[in-house]
């Protein structure tokens, strides 16, 4: 049986088996509470509090900065809707970009009923923010910027420190969504000026169902809970969590942070193989997106001639890969964040998204491009004959 290739790390990445090992005894022996004042209950705390220590040293965070989630869409949502629901915010006036993950955009959209005004700035053909354009649209009451740190679906990294100063220097809340950066690309979350952070445990090698939200001690607004309850993780979020995801995102944290360079290196092979085999059988395919500030793990291309849905259909057996991102499934329409780069209807519906990994080799990539290249040929055959 043909050996299927898995191309689409940015929507998801397999469980490395080294997480799995160490997940496996809070499913087992250490089932206890770690809430709960016992011995079962300390054993499961203490694979929570390592879980903790090793989440914030990838990002250079404390391990009271770290609030854990069922995910980033939960850790964007307490975020946004955190700062928006707090008595001590500085206004009603919000500021994100056209090009944010739907958890994000909607999330804030949503706020309007409620009396907050919503900007969303306009990214460049690259998928970069002008800092110049966002400096212009904060005003007195602005009460929150959310800048997603890289793009999930053609991989622009965003200039954070420069955004994140730009906030500081005003007072304003500073929220970044990194789920896809995270292990990815090196931060300190000092140094970047972020007041908060998103990450999630599936797109670093860890299980689904957890992520973890960065909350400075030095956020100019204290975040109002979404879920309340118990005073479990410091009110921030009541509910008792589960020291076995817990566990395993500390695990592909601390993965992630010892492999970096060897990770990074890896990806940034694979994508510059990929793309050297499929360029020389098809000339006039194109990148999205920023060629310098870029995600080492990400290739958006463009086919012309071709129409994505359809290639992508003529591998399906083969390979994995996706026309946008996850969350858009089952949506017939063409890519939001590739029309706001400015990408014509035919350039965006033409336009393909491949994530490489730990788990992807070289020949993978050279089997995939160049399959994929011969169906496009063919597919332009077809087209030019008809």
């Amino acid at each position: 049986m043909t050996k299927r290739i898995y191309l689409d790390y940015q929507a998801t990445t397999p469980l490395d088996p080294r997480v799995r090992a160490v997940m496996a005894p809070y499913l087992e022996e250490r089932f206890g509470n770690p809430h709960s004042e016992h011995v079962f209950g300390w054993e499961a705390a203490e694979g929570v509090e390592e879980a903790v220590r090793h989440v914030a040293g990838l990002i250079g965070a404390d391990a009271g900065e770290i609030v854990f989630t069922g995910g980033a869409t939960e850790a964007n949502n307490l975020a946004i809707q955190g700062v928006a629901r707090s008595d001590d915010r500085r206004g009603n006036h919000i500021v994100t970009t056209a090009i944010e993950h739907k958890c994000v955009l909607n999330t804030a959209l949503s706020l309007e009923k409620w009396g907050f005004s919503v900007d969303v700035i306009p990214v460049d053909r690259r998928g970069r923010v002008d800092v110049g354009v966002l400096k212009g649209a904060l005003k007195d009451d602005t009460a929150l910027v959310s800048v997603m740190m890289a793009n999930n679906e053609v991989g622009t990294l965003q200039p954070i420190a420069e955004i994140g100063a730009l906030c500081r220097e005003r007072g304003i809340v500073f929220h970044t969504d990194a789920a896809q950066a995270v292990g990815k690309v090196e931060i300190d979350v000092a140094q970047l000026n972020i007041d908060l952070l998103s990450l999630s445990g599936h797109k670093i090698y860890g299980p689904k169902g957890i992520g973890a939200l960065f909350v400075s001690r030095h956020c100019p607004t204290r975040l109002a809970p979404l879920i309340v309850g118990g005073a479990q993780q410091r009110g921030l979020r009541a509910g008792t969590v589960a020291p076995f995801l817990c566990a395993g995102l500390g695990e592909a944290c601390r993965i992630a942070s010892a492999e970096y360079a060897q990770d990074r290196a890896h990806c940034e092979d694979l994508r510059d193989t990929f793309w050297s085999v499929l360029f020389a059988r098809l000339p006039n395919a194109a990148i999205n997106g920023d060629p310098v500030h870029r995600l080492p793990n990400n290739l958006n291309v463009s086919f012309p001639g071709s129409d994505a849905d359809s290639l992508l259909a003529s591998v399906q057996g083969e390979i994995a890969a996706s026309t946008g991102s996850a969350c858009n499934a089952g949506l017939v329409e063409p890519s939001y964040v590739l029309l706001a780069l400015g990408l014509t209807l035919e350039e965006a519906n033409s336009s393909m998204r491949f994530g490489f990994g730990r788990f992807t080799s070289t020949e993978d990539v050279v089997r995939a491009a160049s399959l994929l290249a011969d169906k496009a040929v063919r597919f332009n055959e077809i087209r030019a004959a008809s």
